[in-house]
């Protein structure tokens, strides 16, 4: 497609399934066939009017995305870098695990919170995805993996950016995805990840959407985890962790907690000790990240081996803890690699 000229017609997956053109019931064929059969063109949606489908095509747009370019890695991983309409980039990652479908998506392009560990980090802020776009990573990847929309039944916000900075769109797209008209998922499938924006925290437990709250800590003590997210000086873990408490409290849905292991940064025993400490009284999941490398990355991923001790300690005390080995490292899209980049 050529990205000089913008497609300027309205985005169709900007509009809720209630609102979409067309009366009666053809509002709920329009829906059937963006999101259940996930066409990608009017032209495939056989039941509608061809006038009809021809005067679609004219006002709206399908397609999110003016180019798409998927990488597949050794382990069956899919990145897919997406070009949006005005030129910018975002990227998603589709996983497939025995017995589910699982996709890695973006609120963003680009990241403001600068986690020196993370290259998409060290992009920078881009801008905000809307709704469509956030929608449509998911509904581009089914289509090319030949799937029905509705067969991915597990969508992680943590590519790139944070969603709680882009909280109105996020939880358009959420709803959409709720919606049974929509993608029709549990919202137990759900998992939004935050690095801490306690305001957002407090509106996400208020709209009470039913998603997993998923906590990137990466340290128990705010000197050390300062160093790892440089903005992380806006709000201290105990504001952070009494949003959580106040999210689980209203919720009841256990909070997972992500923690990237730097060598010799926040891999030590007796952050192991603090960590259980702060999680004292909540249903809570550690997940712990093996780190994932990139070009010019400032650290070190701690060894296999300190990993699983450091499992073990949080398992003494109490503290329930998975080792999340990352999928698609060879073609830049495990957790924390998303930065844009085509593989060789």
């Amino acid at each position: 497609m050529d990205l000089s000229v913008a497609d300027a017609r309205s985005p169709i997956l900007g509009l809720a399934p209630q609102a979409l053109p067309g009366e009666g019931y053809r509002k709920e064929q329009i829906a059937h066939w963006l999101y259940a059969r996930g066409v990608r063109e009017w032209s495939e949606m056989t039941d509608l009017p061809k006038g009809l489908r021809q005067e679609l095509a004219e006002k709206y747009r399908v397609s999110e995305f003016a180019h798409v370019a998927p990488f597949v890695s050794q382990d069956g991983a899919v990145k897919y870098l997406y070009t949006l309409w005005d030129g910018q980039k975002t990227e998603a990652v589709y996983m497939p695990y025995a017995g589910r479908k699982t996709i890695c998506i973006s609120s963003m392009v680009g990241c403001p919170a600068g986690c020196t560990f993370c290259a998409t980090g060290k992009m920078g802020f881009g801008r905000n995805l809307t709704a469509a776009e956030i929608l449509d990573q998911i509904l581009f990847a089914a289509h090319h993996q030949g799937h029905s929309p509705r067969e991915i039944r597990n969508v992680v916000l943590m590519g790139m950016g944070e969603p709680l900075l882009n909280l109105n769109h996020v939880l358009e797209a959420i709803r959409r995805m709720l919606d049974p008209q929509g993608l029709a998922m549990s919202p137990r499938r759900i998992t939004l990840s935050t690095v801490g924006i306690p305001r957002g925290i407090y509106r996400l437990a208020q709209e009470d959407l039913g998603v997993r709250l998923a906590l990137s800590l990466h340290a128990p003590d705010d000197p050390t985890r300062q160093k790892i997210i440089p903005t992380a000086h806006r709000y201290s873990i105990a504001e952070i962790m009494e949003a959580v408490r106040h999210y689980y409290a209203q919720t009841k849905r256990r909070v997972t907690l992500e923690y990237t292991l730097l060598k010799g940064l926040n891999d030590h025993p007796w952050q192991a000790r603090a960590l259980a400490g702060l999680l004292a009284g909540l249903s809570a999941h550690v997940n712990l990240i093996p780190w994932n490398p990139w070009e010019g990355a400032p650290h070190q991923g701690t060894g296999k081996e300190k990993i699983l001790a450091f499992a073990a300690a949080l398992e003494r005390m109490g503290i329930p803890v998975s080792v999340r080995w990352s999928r698609g490292r060879d073609v830049g899209a495990a957790c924390g690699q998303l930065a844009l980049q085509q593989p060789a």
